[in-house]
């Protein structure tokens, strides 16, 4: 079994509950507007890092992708900053993780599991702070959302 964090839009601001949360992870996936190359080598130092381009990633995050497909331990994901780009054929996913409205979201639709784990990092839009962890083991997995401080 692994536990993998999910976060999303940081803006810069890497809180340290998150770290708490993620220390001891065997995957963190982040699905975009990070803000600084910091935050990805700090993400990096403590586990595998899954990162995608959010639409506030300027000049500094060219290298990232707009979308990746991974999977850990049998559970198949798709990872992108904004819903609105998943593709409308999409196959052979059993996750796909989304960000960009600062709203913690879990749905299930067409047997996939779509999931936002909301903002983790500057306080926005009057939005609860919050991200998740999910357990997966040979193709299962189980996710637990995570309500931060709201300062």
């Amino acid at each position: 079994m692994k536990t993998v964090a999910i976060i999303s839009d940081t803006h810069g601001l890497l809180r340290t509950e998150v770290i708490q949360h993620i220390k001891g992870v065997d995957a963190i996936v982040h699905a975009g507007d990070i803000n600084t190359q910091a935050i990805v080598d700090k993400l990096q130092s403590y586990a595998p890092l899954y990162v995608v381009r959010g639409n506030n990633d300027k000049a500094w995050a060219e290298g990232l992708s707009h979308h990746l497909n991974f999977s850990i331990d049998n559970v198949r994901f798709y990872l992108v900053h904004n819903k609105k780009d998943v593709p409308a054929d999409i196959h052979n996913i059993d996750v796909i993780v989304y960000g960009h409205s600062h709203k913690y979201s879990l749905e299930r639709s067409g047997g996939i599991l779509w999931l936002n784990p909301g903002s983790c990092g500057r306080r926005r839009f009057d939005q609860e702070i919050t991200m998740c962890k999910m357990t997966v083991d040979d193709g299962r997995y189980a996710v637990e959302k995570i309500s931060l401080s709201n300062t």
